[in-house]
């Protein structure tokens, strides 16, 4: 359960507000705590929790996590981290139509990835609700038999127009009132596969006239044959996501239930269904309260889980793992760093406003923590030739570059300079504008890290494109010797010999949509993709990148962030992707 560093935590996380008072008023001191989830009567058996809090991620194992999950893994986890408390990895797999291991593999290692883990007090707290499949059976029969449910013969079409508008009361179903005994034959009989699917529901009895349409008798139960990852074929009959998740909370002690704000209306059913059980003795107190907190809106990404299977499929993106895309694993490949998102979350804080989150503030969060972590190296992107005319051929010796300007205990590397050298194509201008202090005829500029040169002159091709760059050495001025500073210059360009170069594949990603609020207005989003998003070139690159390994990340000097790609790098032969730039290019 663990970070690298114990977060600042933000002026506008409320969440903690709720956490601190509730510690120092010892709300969640009395309860106990076996050991494993369990209802009331198996937790009494337990010792005093030694969890201050519990909190829960409890994502559906149905798809890739995305940004936005990030921001939740890192509240949970984040709160039970810094106050002492246990946060539960758990899946929330009560539909078995779309849940898959891929998906349950993919979410445990993003989890893991971010820093954090479900490993506390000597347990492992990795839990699945299908395990919990008899207590809420158990529970369901109980509210049956109390007077709380019954089983509702009415079709999908006639329970919604029961159920009323905004407006106007529902009308109760003409089932509404059938004895418990009845109702709990019929429940048995639906567990028992005696009636098709979607001929009856089990519904909550709760008020049809409810102004919050939730509490008009929702469905708690369905009749649904499919084959669940977990459980098989045991269960033909399935609890609806609302009944089930607190009472997946309650078993595992959760204190502080923490949901996005579309969950806001569904708090009083949560309340509700968890004091009925405590009523009847399968609960105890105290019981899980749910907190509700604004989703991440992050401007040039879209991260409804329909677009972003649409994105997949119609082949806009090469996979779930396209560095383009919004999810983790897509941003892990793009190069994006735990610790970048751990200080994204920090600092965007958690409150329930509904507002928007410039994507510059996830960049600039990478940027400052790759600044601190990635090592330096030189690539030319854009590569022209330069031929150090008074150089002798076949000779090369050692210039010497820092691994990190602001970490001299990283030492330097060794970096080979020859008589043909690589730079970069607008670091020479035959004709310099306004300002340019780079190469141009008769100009002098500084290899860095080597030797000050003088432009002597050029070579072109037949359609008039530079193609070879001629100088001088002036061999005194070498950097790291008495003679460096005997000549100023204005210009300091890089460059990579062309003997030693490694020639890699290298993919200049960007933002995949170009406009701020993909598909608003009328706009179909698709027509938003930015057609600039990847551009794959072949660069030049200083020798010891040849023996990056998959995610290793460096600065490339003057360029940006970039990263060895975990998918298509092979030893000897790293491809790298572009992370983010220097500077943010977007702003207006």
């Amino acid at each position: 359960m663990s970070a690298d560093k114990t977060p600042v935590a933000p002026a506008s996380n409320f969440i903690r507000h709720i956490v601190e008072r509730d510690i120092e008023q010892g709300t969640y001191a009395s309860r106990q705590w076996c050991g494993e989830p369990g209802d009331a009567s198996t937790q009494a058996t337990g010792q005093p929790d030694p969890a201050k809090i519990r909190t829960r991620f409890p994502p559906e194992p149905n798809g890739y996590l995305h940004i936005g999950h990030a921001k939740s893994i890192c509240l949970n986890f984040g709160l039970a981290r810094d106050y002492q408390g246990v946060c539960h990895m758990r899946f929330d797999d009560t539909n078995p139509e779309k849940e898959e291991q891929e998906y349950v593999d993919s979410i445990k290692d993003s989890v893991q990835w971010l820093g954090f883990g479900w490993e506390a007090f000597g347990h492992s707290h990795l839990y699945y609700a299908s395990n919990y499949f008899d207590f809420m059976y158990r529970a369901a029969e109980y509210l049956i038999t109390s007077g709380n449910a019954y089983v509702d013969q009415q079709s999908a079409e006639e329970m919604r127009i029961n159920r009323g508008t905004l407006t106007e009361a529902g009308k109760n179903s003409p089932w509404r009132d059938r004895p418990a005994e009845e109702n709990l034959a019929l429940f048995r009989e639906m567990r028992d596969g005696k009636h098709p699917d979607g001929s009856m529901v089990l519904r909550a009895k709760i008020d049809m006239a409810s102004p919050n349409i939730n509490l008009r008798d929702p469905a708690i139960y369905r009749i649904k044959r499919a084959t669940h990852h977990n459980t098989g074929d045991t269960w033909c009959i399935y609890p609806m996501y609302t009944y089930a998740h607190p009472l997946e909370d309650a078993l595992e002690g959760i204190t502080h239930s923490i949901c996005t704000l579309e969950f806001e209306d569904q708090r009083p059913f949560y309340d509700w269904v968890l004091e009925k059980l405590a009523e009847g003795g399968l609960l105890a107190h105290p019981l899980p309260k749910q907190y509700e907190f604004s989703r991440l809106n992050l401007t040039y990404v879209v991260l409804s889980k329909r677009k972003l299977i649409e994105l997949v499929d119609g082949g806009h993106v090469s996979g779930w793992d396209d560095p383009r895309l919004p999810t983790l694993a897509g941003a892990r490949r793009r190069g994006y760093t735990p610790e970048g998102f751990r200080l994204f979350a920090d600092r965007i804080g958690v409150s329930k406003a509904d507002s928007w989150i410039e994507y510059t503030i996830l960049e600039d969060c990478m940027r400052e923590t790759l600044n601190e972590s990635a090592e330096r190296r030189i690539a030319v992107l854009d590569p022209i030739k330069l031929v150090i005319d008074n150089y002798p051929e076949g000779q090369s010796e050692d210039c010497f570059a820092p691994n990190h300007p602001q970490k001299p205990e990283l030492g330097k590397r060794t970096v080979p300079l020859s008589r043909e050298l690589w730079i970069e194509r607008e670091d020479f201008m035959e004709v310099p504008s306004k300002g340019y202090f780079r190469l141009f005829p008769d100009n002098t500029v500084r290899l860095r890290y080597g030797y000050v040169i003088k432009c002597t002159g050029f070579e072109k091709d037949a359609d008039g494109n530079v193609t070879v760059v001629h100088c001088d050495y002036l061999p005194d001025t070498k950097s790291g010797t008495p003679g460096a500073d005997s000549i100023k210059v204005k210009g300091n360009i890089h460059w990579v010999s062309a003997a030693h170069a490694y020639a890699a594949e290298v993919r200049l990603y960007d933002r995949l949509f170009k406009e701020a609020h993909p598909g608003s207005g009328d706009r179909n989003y698709l027509d938003d993709i930015n057609p600039n998003s990847l551009t794959v070139i072949t660069a030049q690159l200083e020798p010891a990148l040849k023996e990056a390994k998959p995610e290793d990340t460096f600065q490339f000097e003057r360029h940006g962030y970039f990263v060895a790609d975990k998918k298509d790098s092979v030893e000897g032969k790293p491809v790298f992707n572009r992370t983010v730039t220097l500077r943010d290019a977007w702003q207006k």
